[in-house]
């Protein structure tokens, strides 16, 4: 692929909202990816690396490797998310620390209203899927609340995170944050970031490539031949993990706010326009596939006539 100036800076500023997302529990890249219309294109550089290039470097055919490798698109689109996360890691370990309840709040309200996104993609409800969704729910639910307050620091654990991680970033609707926090690493691999910690940051970031070999292709699969069931599994673990997230706690338990005060209502509202915020880009997301449509029509119908004016 040739390189285009301007493609490269859209694809550059993609990776910025894909990394601002990925920051985010209940945002996720991968919904990023699907406004700014390379969803396909990034599964196919992930089943190309992960595949045919790692092949060719297995049989010590290192030019056709790096040939192999669509530079174009993941440079600039990596770039993007990178710098994103570096830079912006450290505000957001900061309002954590500082004003606990509102961050909460805001992705409460982030979670809530990706749950019912989610459920919007199953084309056709049957009694499997609703089973599905129900089952998911409850046993993440009791999940959650299973999690220990700290789960173990060590790098074995960290790969494991980075690998399970990763794989929600080719799954719009979750986030790789959002896994992190169920997991109970998303504040250690964030002050991570912040703190510049390399070998942490290492580990995790072969979790990750792991991961995406391993999952990338298993997921695309399962979405593709299985697709209402693994959307109603999806938004159901969803649901069952807002319990991990409720602003209000005293140690680890959920309580509900003592006194209703302003920096109460100021949660509420943070929390309504977390809603909202997932409402508009689900906006943005039908309103371009809808132009999209409406394009494609009209380039068939001049098309068509053409043809008949040529006849």
């Amino acid at each position: 692929m040739k390189f285009n100036f301007a493609r490269s800076v859209r694809l550059f500023f993609t990776g910025l909202a894909m990394g601002i997302a990925d920051l985010i529990p209940g945002v996720s890249g991968g919904t990023m990816a699907f406004l700014s219309g390379i969803y396909e294109e990034l599964l196919e550089s992930i089943r190309v690396v992960s595949g045919t290039t790692l092949k060719f470097v297995m049989q010590g055919k290192i030019a056709a490797a790096f040939a192999s490798v669509p530079f174009a698109f993941l440079i600039p689109l990596v770039g993007g998310i990178g710098i994103s996360i570096f830079s912006l890691a450290s505000v957001l370990s900061w309002l954590l620390q500082t004003y606990p309840v509102f961050v909460w709040a805001f992705f409460f309200g982030l979670v809530l209203a990706s749950v019912l996104i989610v459920l919007k993609r199953v084309v056709r409800w049957d009694v499997s899927d609703k089973v599905a969704f129900i089952v998911a729910t409850v046993v993440t639910y009791f999940l959650v609340g299973a999690v220990p307050i700290e789960t173990p620091t060590n790098l074995l654990f960290v790969f494991f995170s980075g690998a399970i991680a990763i794989c929600a970033m080719i799954l719009p609707g979750i986030s790789g944050s959002f896994i992190l926090l169920l997991l109970g690493k998303y504040q250690y691999i964030l002050a991570a970031v912040v703190q510049r910690d390399v070998l942490t940051l290492i580990v995790f970031a072969l979790g990750c490539i792991v991961g995406l070999s391993l999952f990338a292709r298993f997921l695309s699969w399962l979405f593709a031949h299985h697709h209402d069931i693994s959307v109603a599994v999806l938004a159901g673990v969803m649901l069952g993990s807002i319990r991990k997230i409720w602003p209000w706690k005293e140690v680890e338990n959920n309580i509900l706010p003592q006194i209703f005060d302003s920096s109460v209502l100021f949660a509420v509202v943070l929390g309504v326009i977390g809603v909202f915020v997932v409402y508009a880009l689900d906006r943005l997301k039908v309103v371009k596939e809808r132009t999209e449509d409406i394009s494609s029509e009209k380039f068939a119908s001049e098309h068509q006539k053409s043809l008949d004016s040529q006849r």
